[in-house]
């Protein structure tokens, strides 16, 4: 009896054993997971930092490599057209004589002169009423009325473009340059006699009464003036 009981007491200090060994190897286990897959963690989000880093250092790269890029386009294309342009002014300086610069009062053959030879740097206004130059203005000339004359000028013009100004009367238009020249404008003339000189030397005209007798196939015309020009320099 005394060796049953013996061997009972065995058996269950086995079972007691076995259990605080299974016990202790599952939390060895739970131990080393929670230890594996926190090291997973910090490996994965280390790797993460690191991709991340150099897809911003890459895109960092790119991003200056292209504003590099552009800039160098740029500045080509500047540089190349400020050449072009440079040529272009060395070319034309050799072929259309230099026009003196504007003065404060001009004949009519100075306008028609700058005309002639295809100046784009010049506007002609027209300082009588809308009506009166319905009928016939010069050829180009733009409507501004005295009234309206300094508010539409300023909105509309450089104050640093050659204009020339005619009316009624060579005092209506000295008195509409002045009031431009007192506005900021640096380069105004007064055309003398106004649209009857211009007419008398045979400027161009148009207008209701005056497309009745439209202007002259040479009126204008810049390629007879460099062909003129060239062969006079010969």
């Amino acid at each position: 009896m005394d060796s049953s009981k013996n061997t009972e007491e065995s058996a269950k200090n086995t079972a007691e054993s076995a259990k605080e060994t299974a016990q202790s190897a599952k939390e060895t286990a739970q131990s080393a997971a929670k230890d594996t897959a926190e090291s997973v963690k910090n490996t994965a989000q280390s790797a993460k930092e690191t991709a991340q880093s150099a897809a911003k250092d890459t895109t960092e790269s790119v991003k200056q490599t292209a504003q590099s890029a552009k800039d160098n386009v740029e500045s080509a294309a500047k540089n190349t057209v400020e050449s072009a342009k440079n040529a272009v002014d060395n070319l034309l300086g050799d072929i259309i004589p230099e026009q003196p610069p504007i003065e404060p009062v001009s004949d009519a053959h100075v306008l028609k002169s700058r005309l002639e030879w295809g100046e784009p740097a010049l506007t002609i206004l027209d300082v009588r009423d809308r009506n009166t130059y319905n009928q016939g203005h010069i050829m180009g000339a733009m409507p501004f009325p005295v009234d309206t004359l300094v508010d539409r000028a300023k909105s509309s013009l450089d104050k640093a473009r050659d204009i020339y100004v005619y009316g009624d009367s060579d005092e209506q238009a000295s008195q509409a340059a002045q009031s431009l020249k007192s506005a900021g404008f640096e380069h105004v003339s007064q055309l003398k006699g106004g649209l009857a000189a211009w007419k008398e030397i045979g400027g161009p005209t148009e207008g209701i009464v005056e497309s009745q007798t439209p202007a002259g196939a040479d009126d204008y015309n810049v390629v007879d003036r460099l062909k003129d020009h060239a062969e006079k320099q010969q």
